[in-house]
């Protein structure tokens, strides 16, 4: 369901961070630059939200993913004088990847030149949205994603499990996107081109949690530049709706399907390079190595007899050219980030 709230007035504390005479605002004044904003259990902090998105924004689109408190309702009240709002609103929960989907593709039918995603729940800081917007604009990126981990004063206010949690997440994000040059790649404030998001095939983006991971993977396929971008996290009063234990089960398992969709699609159909032969040639080697080794020691074991020389160095042979052969795969992969912006290109 989507409704459009039109009116010929601005909320007025819009207009305290708008300035006039700064070049870079004026430079975005002159894009269509498309917000788009998930819903849901926000009902006590999307009016702090609203009230701190900057004039520049051309259009802004709330998504209520069937939450089942009053924040459509605060929204509509609150944005009925501003014409740029829309509302779309879910019959059903989807999660925070499908409400980014139906945003995405209203934008899409806006035209949008710039996509940025803002949180309902006040933990992105909208007066940092000039830096994720600027290496889109200036063509150094595609996407730009704000990164926790450069501001140690903000990460120390960052809950102590969430900081360990949110790295050691980072780093199996990196192997499995293979944007290794990511600081924080599961950060949610996100900005796109709006010529790079219409490549993207939006039916195969996760509409879980994981849906920052799945837009990495997709991107990385595609060849985009993804460029980190300094900014503190903000932590408030406001209550997550992630399960721990049962997304530490769900992201393993999507981790490890990403990684291996990744080296298969890349390596062997998108491209076949010297990172090809290597995986092809390593892990069957590894594989084979550790298989015929440890059941031949077992067998000699049994038999107390040592094993002959050659049945040693077969193993032994075949599981360090393995390792080799893989390790120089990870090298290849490690230099293999995307460097020149696709829209560039476009």
């Amino acid at each position: 369901m989507l409704l459009n709230c039109f009116g010929s007035q601005t909320h007025p504390i819009l207009m305290q961070s708008y300035s006039h005479t700064n070049p870079i605002i004026k430079k975005f004044e002159q894009l269509n630059i498309v917000a788009i904003v998930p819903c849901y259990r926000v009902e006590a902090e999307v009016g702090t939200v609203i009230a701190s998105l900057p004039r520049y924004l051309k259009y802004i689109i709330f998504v209520d993913d069937a939450s089942p408190d009053k924040t459509a309702e605060i929204v509509v009240k609150t944005t009925q004088k501003d014409k740029r709002i829309f509302l779309i609103r879910h019959d059903e929960n989807l999660g925070v990847g499908g409400a980014m989907i139906s945003g995405f593709r209203k934008a899409l039918e806006l035209k949008a030149d710039i996509v940025v995603k803002i949180d309902g729940d006040g933990q992105m800081d909208t007066t940092h949205l000039p830096e994720l917007l600027s290496p889109i604009l200036y063509k150094q990126a595609d996407y730009t994603k704000g990164n926790r981990f450069r501001d140690f004063q903000a990460l120390q206010k960052m809950p102590l499990i969430r900081r360990v949690g949110n790295m050691a997440l980072g780093f199996l994000t990196k192997a499995a996107t293979g944007y290794w040059n990511l600081f924080d790649p599961t950060n949610g404030f996100i900005a796109i081109n709006g010529r790079v998001l219409a490549q993207l095939p939006l039916d195969k983006l996760d509409k879980s949690y994981f849906f920052e991971t799945s837009m990495l993977a997709n991107l990385y396929l595609l060849g985009a530049v993804v460029k980190d971008t300094p900014m503190p996290a903000r932590y408030g009063n406001e209550e997550s709706n992630l399960s721990i234990h049962r997304s530490l089960v769900e992201f393993s398992i999507k981790l490890l399907k990403t990684f291996f969709r990744r080296l298969i699609l890349k390596n062997l159909i998108y491209d076949f390079s010297m990172a090809s032969i290597y995986m092809i040639a390593g892990f069957p080697l590894l594989i084979f190595g550790l298989t015929f080794g440890i059941a031949k020691w077992v067998q000699y074991a049994k038999i107390k007899v040592p094993a002959p020389t050659g049945t040693v160095m077969l193993p032994t042979l075949s599981v360090i050219v393995g390792i080799q052969f893989i390790i120089a795969a990870i090298e290849i992969d490690l230099r293999s980030v995307p460097k020149e912006p696709l829209s560039q290109q476009l």
